[in-house]
């Protein structure tokens, strides 16, 4: 088969999902492209404005979160309520990403189960594709499209730049691993409490980012995410199993990735191919968080290749980066900056978790995450977190590291 769509859309996570519903929904063609093979590693955190900004069904929930506790190297946790200004939702990757596809394919889009394996443009300026298919029966050979413009949402180790941007083009990375267990009955467990997210700073689970236990409801995510060679990802989660007295619970999945912490510079190819989500790196530093982010940048590139197609002009396609991080870009480079600062060793970590029991901190924290913007209502709030922040600093030892 040999046909053209005005747009493939390559991944079919919350960013491409979300790209093809809104393309389809505006009368275009749309091809989306999944291998519907596996699942990402993910805490599965979301704001509770991602249900309203993108009309999610709260069905998809599989449990709320009102408070997040943040434990130290030392043990020393600090307990931060969220209180009344939302959530965090949770959200079970395996069922939530084939909700989105479902919703694109009901808006119209053409749902493929296959991978990428190759593209090439044309002699006319379309892309040719050509799709795998991975929907279980092998007789299918290698099948053929065309589209005019290209999104490549396809995560961390995208098909789509590798193929059509340079090998330089790549954002840095952690590496995740977390497993799925069976979470405790109610009390079974010490410590461990299904309406929140438990945060690990500490050395020994993650020299230079963070472990996590982020309840599911019925299941509960445990894992951990570290760039440091070497570093045992997997000895890691089971440490944190055993800390928590989730050891014994029963295993439902292990799942392992890339993700990356940095937006690239550019995120189109000035002709016709844009990247959206993990592929084009808009995973928070420091937190980690991404599912928000992705379903964002699904949004503004559905604009972009919208307006692309439109008039014709491939400067467009820029527009989708230009948006991004202008919302979003200060709130990245300040999470950036906190990672490299207070990550770097397990005093600095002590120091963090003991500034999270500020009042300031914690409500700049989650109005700051809850809004998607940082907080400008209360500027004095600002300044006394600046100077308690320098103070804990002032606090290390020089040349501590």
């Amino acid at each position: 088969m040999d046909t053209t769509f005005d747009v493939a859309v390559i991944g079919g996570g919350p960013s491409g999902a979300i790209a093809a519903e809104a393309l389809a929904k505006s009368g275009h063609s749309v091809l989306l492209v999944d291998p519907d093979s596996r699942i990402k590693p993910c805490g599965g955190a979301i704001p509770s404005r991602t249900l309203k900004d993108f009309s999610i069904s709260e069905d998809m929930l599989v449990s709320r979160a009102n408070a997040a506790r943040v434990i130290a190297p030392s043990g020393k946790s600090v307990e931060m309520r969220i209180g009344d200004i939302g959530f965090v939702g949770m959200v079970d990757r395996a069922t939530f990403d084939p909700y989105l596809r479902i919703r694109a394919e009901q808006a119209g889009a053409d749902l493929l189960k296959g991978k990428l394996v190759y593209m090439e443009e044309t002699a006319n300026g379309t892309l040719q594709l050509s799709i795998e298919p991975t929907d279980g029966n092998k007789a299918r050979e290698t099948v053929s499209h065309k589209a005019r413009i290209v999104i490549g949402a396809d995560g961390a180790n995208s098909a789509v730049r590798r193929i059509m941007f340079p090998r330089s083009k790549k954002p840095p990375y952690v590496f995740a691993y977390h497993e799925i267990v069976e979470s405790p009955e109610t009390g079974a467990s010490a410590g461990f409490q299904g309406d929140r997210c438990d945060v690990i700073y500490d050395g020994r689970i993650s020299p230079d980012f963070y472990g996590w236990i982020f309840p599911h409801g019925e299941q509960t995510s445990v894992g951990c995410g570290s760039a440091v060679k070497g570093h045992s990802l997997r000895s890691a989660t089971a440490q944190l199993l055993k800390a928590s007295s989730l050891d014994g619970q029963r295993v439902i999945r292990r799942e392992g990735a890339p993700l990356p912490l940095k937006p690239m510079r550019r995120w189109d190819n000035g002709k016709n191919v844009l990247l959206v989500g993990d592929a084009a790196g808009t995973v928070a530093p420091s937190s980690g968080e991404g599912i928000y982010y992705a379903m964002l940048c699904g949004q503004l590139s559905a604009e972009a290749v919208a307006t692309c197609l439109a008039t014709g002009k491939a400067s467009a396609l820029s527009e989708a980066r230009r948006r991004f991080m202008k919302d979003h870009g200060r709130i990245f480079f300040i999470l950036r900056i906190m990672q490299n600062v207070w990550y770097r060793s397990d005093r600095f970590r002590e120091r963090f978790v003991t500034m999270c029991a500020d009042p300031d901190v914690q409500r700049l924290t989650w109005e700051s995450y809850l809004n998607k913007k940082l907080v400008r209502r209360d500027p004095l709030a600002h300044i006394r977190v600046f100077f308690k922040d320098l103070g804990q600093l002032l606090r290390i030892p020089a040349g501590q590291k």
